[in-house]
Order: C-alpha cells, then sequence, then structure tokens
C-alpha cells in the first residue's frame, strides 16, 4: 500500500515538471518574432537594367519552413502573421538582394 502511494506521488511529480518544462519563457518568444521579422523581410530581386524586376520572397519561405517545425504549437498561428507582415512591408522598402543581368 505504501509504495503504491509512493509510485503515484512521483508520477504525478514527474507530470508536474515535464508540463513545466513544455512552457516558453517570454523572452525566447520575443526573440524568435524578431529573427522571423528579419527572415521574413529577405527578399531577393531580379532585373535586367530597368526594364523588368521579378521580386522572390526567400524569406518568406525559409520562415515557413522554420514555423512549420517549430515545437510549440500554440504560437504558429502568430508566427505566421509576423512572417506575412514583414515579408508586406519589406516589399515597398529596400531590403534584399539585387541581381542584375
Amino acid at each position: 500500500m505504501v509504495s503504491a502511494t509512493i509510485l503515484l506521488m512521483a508520477k504525478s511529480s514527474r507530470e508536474r515538471r515535464s508540463s513545466a518544462s513544455q512552457e516558453e519563457n517570454n523572452s525566447v518568444f520575443f526573440l524568435k518574432l524578431v529573427v522571423l521579422l528579419i527572415v521574413g523581410s529577405q527578399w531577393i530581386y531580379i532585373q535586367e537594367s530597368s526594364d523588368w524586376q521579378i521580386p522572390i520572397p526567400v524569406g518568406l519561405v525559409l520562415g515557413l519552413v522554420l514555423v512549420t517545425h517549430e515545437h510549440f504549437q500554440i504560437d504558429r498561428k502568430i508566427e505566421y502573421v509576423v512572417l506575412l507582415f514583414a515579408c508586406f512591408i519589406a516589399f515597398w522598402l529596400p531590403v534584399g538582394l539585387i541581381i542584375n543581368l
């Protein structure tokens, strides 16, 4: 009877520790958002002098790959919004790599 009680107590303490380790610090979440803002704003522009230009959102594609492999699925929607916001804002800003042909 005593050993069953001890096993039950040990199991409940392990469950508490595992659920506590699943939480993410606020600073880690903020750092991820900053990294996603920087990654999401990267574009490659392929242009021939001033005739035509093809923008390719490589940062958005790379960011989507990073977010889909995220461990915490609760924050995934927020990270998608940050990526899209950075991508659309950086489309009009001079951010990214320009390749002249």
